[in-house]
């Protein structure tokens, strides 16, 4: 049994194989065909942190997976009644299949996952966010494959732009470079870097820092950003904006990137914050896409945890 907790919790042939099968799993969804491989089974869904694009692309996943969901969240369970997480654990994963947690600290989710029978996903913690980062590699290989047709090929030696806060997304960045083979150019405000320690990279190359967000944009292939208050951090907002002013992705850093470079936001977005308007509206913007994809990964994964590599 495997579980999904952080990006490097699989191995590069693992992703490579999860980004082929969610291509296959795509064209057939795009297509109208049926492909429940998981019926009968069930996903428990539990939310400490409100969702849109992770409820969504979660259950309507399963579903498609023929199998059937079960949604809690802490108003309507015992995971907000001082319950011990682990009690909840051992519970819940003798009645489902698998579990998708979207909580704050990353602790609570390996609490839960050390005792648990059923594989467990991170929907999001403060410090990881796995599944955003799939789909956003493959939206990468979707829109920019390799000559080979193999999605590793097409995403080594890339280089990915992160502009804003040191979150994680940022975090989940670095150890996706460090197993896949690209590099990440980082440029956060003074006091909101990112720790390699927090992280868990111990390759240090992976990654490069730059205190000017337009250098960190030259040359890249890709371009990516999030709001610059996170949920959970709502009290230091205002620090945040005046903080991050000069973070804001727009058309010059896009100029200085690669001529088909792409925007990415793992959303939702805030016009004239962290983003422009003409770069997250205009032609080199992948987010709709790339908010989709969140769906077509999730059910490559959710399928390969429960059943292993398929033919």
């Amino acid at each position: 049994m495997k579980h999904y907790l952080q990006f490097k919790d699989l191995s590069a042939d693992d992703y490579a194989y999860l980004l082929a099968r969610a291509a296959l799993i795509k064209k057939k969804f795009k297509a109208y065909e049926k492909h429940h491989t998981l019926a009968d089974r069930t996903l428990a869904m539990i939310f400490e942190k409100a969702s849109t694009r992770t409820r969504v692309s979660f259950e309507a996943g399963m579903y498609q997976l023929g199998g059937s969901v079960v949604h809690l969240t802490t108003g309507d369970s015992q995971l907000g009644r001082a319950e011990p997480i682990e009690d909840s654990a051992r519970v819940i994963s003798r009645m489902t299949d698998l579990v998708m947690i979207r909580t704050f600290e990353q602790t609570k989710i390996e609490a839960f996952a050390s005792c648990s029978r059923v594989p467990v996903i991170n929907g999001l913690t403060n410090e990881f966010h796995p599944c955003q980062i799939l789909a956003d590699l493959f939206t990468l290989v979707e829109h920019r494959p390799a000559a080979s047709g193999q999605p590793l090929d097409a995403i080594q030696g890339k280089v990915v732009a992160w502009v804003g806060d040191g979150n994680n997304m940022a975090n989940t960045w670095l150890q996706a470079a460090e197993l896949l083979g690209f590099t990440v150019h980082i440029s956060t405000p003074r006091g909101y870097e990112v720790q390699a320690s927090t992280a868990c990279v111990s390759d240090t190359s992976c990654y490069k820092v730059f205190s000017n967000p337009l250098d960190a944009c030259r040359g890249a292939d890709l371009v990516t950003t999030d709001v610059w208050t996170s949920m959970g951090y709502e009290a230091e907002n205002e620090a945040r904006r005046a903080a991050f002013a000069n973070w804001r992705v727009n058309t010059d850093m896009m100029a200085v990137a690669q001529p088909d470079a792409l925007f990415m936001h793992c959303l939702p977005a805030h016009r004239g914050e962290e983003v422009t308007a003409e770069v997250i509206d205009g032609p080199q913007s992948v987010v709709w896409d790339e908010a989709e994809n969140r769906m077509h990964v999730q059910k490559a994964l959710m399928e390969y945890l429960l059943l292993g590599q398929q033919a």
